[in-house]
């Protein structure tokens, strides 16, 4: 499960399974953080992927000196530059005050030197241009592309010929943005969070321009930030926010079907995305160790295909619930 996925060309880009080092899982504090950093390096994950935006940039550091220890070369570390915290503890939601959008190039090299100082590393295996889309960018989405196009862009593809960054990539919640910037620049990955999972199947054309073009897909969030684990109780976190009765009413859908064949909802949303060819990687968050001891555990499962046949049927069906959301 964790064999590392290679382009076309034979170069290596990033490992089948990592952690991300998002909110979620520095959500119970520094120490819990460690023991899932360590919980999973023990579970033979490589691969960590981080942003200069989590916590204002101290969810680096914590990967940095979690990951200190360990020999690099057997290390995949990724970040994620462009949208940065202007003050601790800021919201990170679109529609927000308390970021600001840079994707110019001497911004984006400071940005990387910042990171490979916290992260305590001299390369890093991938760099994603992130959260440039209209729900952040808003009204000046079309100029904050050109600029990261002309800009961010550029300035890695300098990194990556100096050997300081290996692929290049976009981020964001939005499939349509990272298409947007994958038509107008050379990437070798994109991750559009949360956007091809259980209850998110709308992103055929970047899947399809991935596969066309040899793009790996790092299928981050695969629990849209909550309810694909928790299920459809109340309280649930749908892409951040709480979920609305017709996202409820799609993941009960979904979980009669997983009851139906024995199947737990988590482990059908980690599953789902793998089997797309375009996805080469998931990646997911755990608060503990425990956490991320269990949704790794589901990984190695294998769902019959009269499940799969079921799931499909009804996500064609319902392929358009959330318009009427």
């Amino acid at each position: 499960m964790n064999a590392r996925i290679a382009k076309p060309d034979g170069a290596v880009l990033l490992p089948r399974v990592g952690v991300g080092a998002g909110s979620l899982a520095n959500a119970a504090g520094e120490q819990a953080f460690f023991n899932m950093i360590h919980a999973a390096w023990a579970s033979g994950v490589r691969y960590f992927d981080t942003s200069a935006a989590y916590l204002g940039g101290e969810s680096e550091q914590r990967l940095g000196a979690a990951l200190a220890g360990y020999p690099r070369e057997d290390l995949y570390v990724s970040t994620k530059l462009g949208r940065y915290l202007s003050q601790p503890g800021a919201s990170s939601l679109p529609g927000g005050s308390n970021f600001y959008l840079d994707y110019t190039y001497d911004t984006t090299l400071r940005s990387v030197e910042r990171s490979l100082s916290r992260l305590k590393v001299d390369r890093l295996d991938a760099v994603f241009i992130h959260d440039l889309d209209p729900g952040f960018a808003q009204a000046a989405y079309r100029e904050e592309l050109k600029t990261a196009v002309e800009g961010a862009f550029p300035a890695l593809q300098r990194l990556k010929d100096e050997k300081v960054v290996g692929a290049i990539g976009v981020a964001s919640m939005d499939w349509q943005a990272c298409l947007d910037f994958a038509e107008r620049a050379d990437v070798d990955v994109v991750m559009p969070a949360g956007e091809y999972s259980l209850l998110r199947t709308r992103s055929t054309a970047l899947l399809e321009h991935c596969v066309e073009k040899g793009i790996a897909w790092v299928a981050a969030s695969p629990f849209n930030s909550g309810i694909l684990a928790t299920g459809s109780r109340p309280d649930a976190f749908y892409n951040m926010r709480p979920a609305t009765r017709q996202v409820l009413s799609q993941t009960e859908g979904l979980e009669s079907i997983c009851r139906r064949h024995d199947v737990p909802l988590a482990t059908a949303a980690l599953l789902f995305p793998l089997r797309h060819p375009a996805v080469s990687t998931i990646v997911f968050g755990a608060k503990t160790s425990d956490e991320f001891n269990e949704s790794f555990a589901r990984l190695s499962r294998n769902l019959p295909d009269q499940f799969w046949h079921e799931i499909d049927a009804f996500l064609a069906k319902t392929k358009d619930w959330e318009k009427h959301d």
